[in-house]
């Protein structure tokens, strides 16, 4: 049973957290042409560019950042569905085990054979059928898919199932308290949808007003690029630019 529950496990987790190998090229390529641009801007030097790779790095590293937890918040979406499929079947006098099978058909047909649930119901099932204990199954999801929500449901049904404690209640409210969490983040969202488009419009603007100045007035900047004091004043400049960018970011970023 221990040698089930680890390959389960191992199988599961590419599920959940595969398909990622195309967000690291399009954080690479990103990464890469951010690094060009603000040599292009700022330096027009080629060996700048090997002194700026951090730059691309870090870019890439919140490139993903931003790509997983919209993962991990359509999982959460995702999740809700399926304990409100789950909780259907349970209150329809199916035994976990049967209820999970319904919750499986029922996700394919909300979400789609290929949504990261409903292949992990399927799994879950067929684990099932080979005497893995559900709760351990769940455990194995939640350490995975580090949300705080699927943990917390997953520690109280494997508790509730040990105990005998009310299975469709727990999975109702669970259910409930991740719906009112998605309503909530949603509401932000739209509150500061605006903002936040003010906030990308702004971090464009200076590059913006380089690239007319070069394209007004060519050769205008060149002091910028070719003395030493335009060089430190261009560096100066990108590190007010750059704070400026990361401080606005940090102003719209609101987590529930």
């Amino acid at each position: 049973m221990k040698h089930s529950g680890s390959k389960a496990k191992r199988n599961s987790r590419k599920r959940v957290f595969g398909g990622m190998t195309r967000e690291y090229l399009e954080g690479g390529i990103l990464g890469a042409l951010l690094v060009l641009a603000v040599n292009f801007l700022f330096y027009r030097r080629w060996w700048v560019t090997f002194l700026l790779v951090p730059l691309g790095v870090y870019a890439t590293r919140m490139y993903m950042k931003s790509r997983l937890e919209n993962k991990k918040r359509q999982q959460r979406s995702e999740f809700r569905e399926a304990l409100n499929c789950l909780s259907v079947s349970l209150r329809a006098g199916y035994s976990v085990e049967n209820a999970i099978r319904e919750t499986a058909k029922d996700l394919a047909n909300i979400l789609g054979p290929e949504a990261d649930m409903t292949r992990e119901f399927s799994y879950i099932y067929s684990q099932l059928l080979v005497s893995v204990p559900v709760e351990v199954l769940l455990l194995d999801l939640a350490a995975r898919s580090d949300s705080e929500d699927i943990e917390s449901f997953a520690a109280v049904f494997a508790a509730a199932k040990k105990t005998g404690g009310s299975l469709v209640d727990i999975i109702s409210r669970t259910a409930r308290i991740i719906s009112d969490k998605i309503d909530v983040e949603r509401e932000i969202e739209t509150s500061l949808a605006a903002k936040k488009y003010e906030q990308r419009i702004m971090s464009v603007m200076p590059c913006g007003i380089i690239i007319y100045m070069e394209a007004a007035s060519p050769g205008f900047l060149d002091v910028m690029y070719t003395t030493t004091f335009g060089l430190l004043a261009m560096t100066g400049c990108l590190l007010v630019y750059a704070g400026a960018v990361y401080w606005g970011s940090k102003i719209v970023d609101i987590k529930v």
